[in-house]
């Protein structure tokens, strides 16, 4: 983990192991449905529901600032507390992450690996479920540098120092599938013009330990997806492109790069946003 511009914010399983019963660590395993959560979590792991926790029913991110405190709360965390968080498929840990950030918690970090490797190495898990008492947390207002807005997406396009980068599965970004589909039925199937393709898995190793970063960087850096440009990725909600901004800010040290939180969600269903397919 040390090529990367910032390995402090990657833990590996042993060192959650070390740690499972430190009072100031709380996990925290991030889902579509309980169901996986129940069977075998790790121990002491809460959980967050995305549909329920994470966002609203037209399926935009839930951004208010009491929402998340009342989360935080909830689950035990305070201003102090480490978080560790993780999920039963890529991408939800790091989902969390920016989340966290955007609201000023400091002390938060992805588990290498997730849930995957944990089970893969043997490590232990549970299907005691876990509470704690709750506190009274604070968060700040979200942090504007970590996300951008519609408005800009738009002025972006045809923008050679910008790159709209779509980190969804080749059907959704041609128009051919939703993986999660708004329920007005609005939305309109696509991408934004322009934007590069990128598959946001295409970062991880075979056991869901992220690729080295020599590895990465090749991989963004041959799709011209470089430093000196600005970088908006989005997905359909938000959370696979919010990934994608913590591996190239993280992992790879980009200056320049914001998540479009909107994502697919919001651009396909606004009447006058251009959309290209195939």
């Amino acid at each position: 983990m040390s090529q990367y511009a910032h390995p402090e914010v990657l833990v590996d399983t042993q060192w959650l192991m070390d740690h499972l019963n430190d009072p100031m660590v709380r996990v925290v395993e991030v889902d579509m449905s309980p169901e996986p959560y129940k069977d075998a979590h790790i121990p002491g792991a809460i959980f967050w529901n995305i549909f329920a926790d994470l966002l609203m029913p037209d399926l935009r991110m839930n951004l208010e600032q009491v929402a998340i405190e009342k989360l935080m709360s909830r689950s035990g965390i305070s201003q102090e507390t480490t978080v560790i968080s993780y999920g039963s498929y890529p991408g939800t840990g790091a989902w969390i992450f920016w989340l966290l950030k955007l609201f000023g918690h400091e002390k938060v970090y992805v588990l290498n690996g997730g849930h995957q490797k944990w089970v893969a190495e043997g490590r232990p898990v549970t299907s005691e479920l876990s509470s704690f008492a709750p506190t009274q947390y604070h968060a700040i207002s979200p942090d504007p540098n970590l996300r951008v807005l519609q408005a800009e997406v738009q002025a972006s396009l045809g923008r050679s120092d910008c790159v709209l980068l779509d980190v969804r599965i080749l059907q959704e970004y041609r128009g051919e599938l939703f993986m999660i589909k708004p329920p007005e039925g609005l939305e309109r199937g696509g991408h934004i013009p322009g934007a590069v393709h990128l598959e946001y898995t295409l970062t991880l190793n075979e056991d869901g330990t992220f690729k080295s970063a020599e590895d990465l960087h090749t991989l963004y850096s041959s799709q011209g997806i470089t430093a000196d440009k600005e970088v908006f990725p989005y997905c359909a909600i938000g959370g696979r492109s919010a990934y994608t901004w913590f591996v190239l800010k993280y992992l790879l040290g980009y200056p320049n790069v914001r998540n479009y939180d909107g994502s697919w969600n919001e651009w396909s269903r606004l009447p006058h946003s251009l959309i290209d397919q195939g």
